[in-house]
Parts: C-alpha cells; sequence; structure tokens
C-alpha cells in the first residue's frame, strides 16, 4: 500500500510569472525533508516554463528555518539520517543560481536561519516592512547548514555576517536593503500590487537578456575581475548578434530619431 506525500510546496503560474509557495503555515513554514525535496522540484518544473519565479511563505511568514521536531527525530539515526535534511535544501538554494530566469524572494513576517539562508540564495529579495530577518542558529546552540556561513559574507561582509552569526541579531526590512540583502522594502499597503508590478516588469523583458546577464553575475563573482571582464566581453559580442538584441536596438533608435 503506498503512502500519499503531503504537498508541502505548490506552484502556479499566471502568465509569466511562476509562484512558489512554501505551505507549512501550521509549523511558519519550517524546512523538512520533503520540503527541501519538493523545493528543488518545484524550480525545475517551473523553471521550464515562467520568465520569473517568486519564492514565498503561506501563513504571513516566509520560513522560520529547520523543524527542530523533524531534526530531533533524525538526531537518533546519526549524521546519514540527518544528511538529507540539510542536503535537498542545500541543493534547492544552489541551484538557484544556475536556472535561467530570475528568482525573487518575498519575504513577509519571519525569515529566520534556514529561511534566511533561502533568502539570501535568491537572486533578488522584497520584504515587507514588518519583515524581521535573522540568522537564529547560535541563539539555540547550532551552527548554519543552509550555506549561510558562505554566503552571507560574500554579500555583506566579513565584519557584518560574522557579528550576525554570532549574535543572532534581528534585522528590519529596511536594514537589510541597508546591508544589501534585499532590493527594497515595501509597505503593508500596497504590498502585493508592488510584488506583482515588480514581476510583470521582469518577465516583460527578453529572456535572454536577463538570463545571460543572471548568468554573468554568478560566474564572474567567482572570477578575477580580469576574468570576468572577458567572459562579459565575449557574451555581449555574442548576443547583440542575435535577433532580440538586434529589435531592441531597432526600437531604441526609432524612439531617438523620434525625440522620445
Amino acid at each position: 500500500m503506498s503512502t500519499q506525500v503531503a504537498h508541502v510546496v505548490r506552484t502556479r503560474t499566471d502568465g509569466a510569472v511562476g509562484h512558489i509557495l512554501l505551505d507549512r503555515p501550521e509549523a511558519m513554514n519550517a524546512i523538512t525533508v520533503e520540503l527541501g525535496r519538493q523545493l528543488r522540484d518545484a524550480l525545475t518544473e517551473l523553471a521550464a516554463t515562467a520568465r520569473v519565479i517568486l519564492i514565498r511563505g503561506a501563513g504571513g511568514n516566509f520560513s522560520v528555518g529547520g523543524d527542530f521536531r523533524e531534526l530531533e527525530r533524525l538526531r537518533a539515526g546519526g549524521p546519514a539520517a540527518m544528511a538529507p535534511l540539510f542536503d535537498n535544501f542545500g541543493r534547492a538554494c544552489a541551484m538557484i543560481a544556475t536556472l535561467p530566469v530570475p528568482v525573487v524572494a518575498v519575504v513577509e513576517g519571519y525569515a529566520m536561519a534556514g529561511g534566511f539562508e533561502l533568502m539570501q540564495s535568491c537572486d533578488i529579495a522584497l520584504v515587507h516592512e514588518r519583515a524581521t530577518i535573522s540568522d537564529t542558529h547560535a541563539n539555540f546552540g547550532q551552527i548554519p547548514g543552509g550555506g549561510g556561513t558562505q554566503r552571507l559574507p560574500r554579500l555583506v561582509g566579513r565584519q557584518r555576517a560574522l557579528a550576525h552569526i554570532l549574535t543572532g541579531d534581528r534585522l528590519t526590512g529596511a536594514e537589510a536593503v541597508d546591508w544589501g540583502l534585499a532590493y527594497r522594502c515595501l509597505p503593508d499597503e500596497g504590498f502585493e500590487e508592488a510584488v506583482a508590478q515588480f514581476a510583470e516588469r521582469l518577465g516583460g523583458k527578453d529572456p535572454q537578456a536577463l538570463s545571460t546577464a543572471k548568468r554573468l553575475v554568478h560566474e564572474g563573482l567567482r572570477l578575477p575581475l580580469e576574468d570576468g571582464l572577458a567572459l562579459e566581453r565575449a557574451a555581449v559580442l555574442d548576443h547583440i548578434g542575435e535577433a532580440a538584441a538586434g529589435a531592441g536596438i531597432t526600437t531604441f533608435t526609432a524612439k531617438a530619431t523620434k525625440g522620445n
């Protein structure tokens, strides 16, 4: 007799926009072995058709991180039993940088520990003005296991990253923007409309241009500047020769000729 797997990650598409919902509101979308697996599958599924992907949590929270109840149960089996929790989630986070479409974290409520690490993994973050963001691992005698010790210093520098990880201090949405962890802090009034407009704007741009620019940023961060610049030069020469880029140049020059 087969066991039905609960859907803890749900997907839908709205035109060019793909939506991923972490759907464990009763547990503030805490991360489990199954949630990590379904998140990776959802990203794979939507990247094949969508031009932009939004990730958000159900029930007014993004995610509070790993599910301690599941972790407590897995600990009895030792490292081999615990590994899938971190491996599944880690693969999902790592996959985001490889996808050809922008992935946007829409952060409301709490984004803690693993939830914060997922936010760091996304290409862009939009945060609610009342969001609370923190790496809380040290507050509970834990260490980050979803990439926080590696991604956070690259995003905000050693001083801020290490101090934040060691103290577990909380950040507001505005502070997350100030630190470079989020692109926009959006007010409660009109939040949904602002998110939808942002996604629609991204989804309306040339997908090849977005994909190539994203790839250059992610690959270039791993290279010396000189090599990154060479990578960009080769890519732009290839890209300008393509039809979509040519159409964009024609549109721009036509508008310039008319004085618009």
